[in-house]
């Protein structure tokens, strides 16, 4: 009976030692490689047919979220009229692990003739094809994980990991920063992470409970339970909050006090509570209430009014978290 874990284990291991391998591949080709590709006023132009060319697809799509302008060209596609979208500016990367590529033979002498810029990717560095181009960066691998070494497994998982350093390499010395990669994914996971403030999710109104420093406890449980965020910001005369009270502090003082719920809440509140305002960011509001082992948190204005809260439900939500 085939052993599934124990291929499984056998595959991983054999990805990843190939991957660690790439460390002895970090030399001056690979250096030259990003400086050409930071200093290019065009696109990255990735060109790969097969498992490479998806691979190059895929370092191409890695690069463009990175603020590096990049696409991928087929190579059949390549041949039959489609080199028109490589213009002076730009930098051609070809993936080849084997450097015998039939198709990227034919096309190459185009591209030199074209004074493109072109870099190769390949497992296979002193391939003829290469010889007449400007960078060469050695992705090669002791052997696939494949049991018969021949499908394409490790190889193109060098190829991916190589492809990864040199996009965030590039996108580090070209000053990509948080809020570029904002602007670049306005959707999605990473763009709410990037783009969603607490202002976007808090609960405000009625869902939004607050009571006065002098108010009982009961009182302040009607108030409290008539949402569903189980807790309630206490203020002052002034409207500046003064304290937090939450159901699990309910549940706390029960046990111990007996004439809790006739008691003024401002005797049980938390004093001087964890608070954020609506312009932080609502992935760093998450990791205010994890860093507190909190579950909701007051929002306030800049006279310190509570104008809304979070709870961390809406974190979840919304993908936050």
């Amino acid at each position: 009976m085939t052993d599934i874990f124990k291929i499984a284990k056998a595959t991983l291991k054999s990805e990843a030692q190939a991957v660690k391998d790439q460390l002895e591949h970090l030399n001056s080709n690979f250096k030259e490689a990003v400086f050409l590709i930071k200093d290019c006023k065009g696109h990255v132009v990735f060109i790969g047919l097969g498992k490479s060319g998806l691979v190059g697809r895929k370092i191409s799509a890695t690069m463009s979220s990175l603020g590096i302008p990049s696409v991928f060209l087929h190579t059949a596609e390549g041949l039959h009229g489609d080199l028109g979208i490589i213009m002076s500016d730009d930098i051609v990367i070809m993936l080849s692990y084997s450097g015998e590529t039939e198709e990227l033979k034919r096309i190459l002498p185009t591209l030199i003739k074209m004074k493109i810029v072109i870099v190769a990717m390949t497992g296979n560095p002193k391939a003829l094809i290469w010889k007449n181009i400007n960078c060469i960066i050695d992705c090669s691998v002791k052997k696939e994980a494949c049991p018969y070494n021949l499908t394409p497994t490790s190889s193109t998982t060098a190829l991916l990991a190589i492809g990864d350093a040199l996009a965030l390499t590039v996108s580090n010395l070209k000053g990509f920063k948080k809020k570029h990669l904002a602007v670049l994914h306005p959707l999605g996971a990473i763009g709410k992470r990037l783009t969603m403030y607490v202002g976007d999710l808090m609960r405000r109104g009625k869902q939004n409970p607050v009571v006065k420093q002098n108010v009982s406890v009961e009182d302040t449980i009607v108030v409290m339970t008539s949402t569903r965020v189980g807790a309630v910001s206490i203020v002052d005369d002034t409207g500046k909050i003064v304290g937090f009270f939450t159901d699990g502090d309910l549940r706390r003082h029960l046990y111990s006090d007996e004439g809790l719920l006739k008691k003024s809440i401002i005797s049980i509140m938390t004093k001087s509570p964890k608070v954020i305002t609506p312009k932080v960011l609502a992935i760093e509001a998450a990791e205010v209430l994890k860093k507190y082992n909190i579950d909701n948190i007051p929002v306030i204005d800049e006279n310190r009014r509570p104008i809304g809260i979070l709870d961390q439900s809406d974190l979840f939500a919304e993908g936050i978290v």
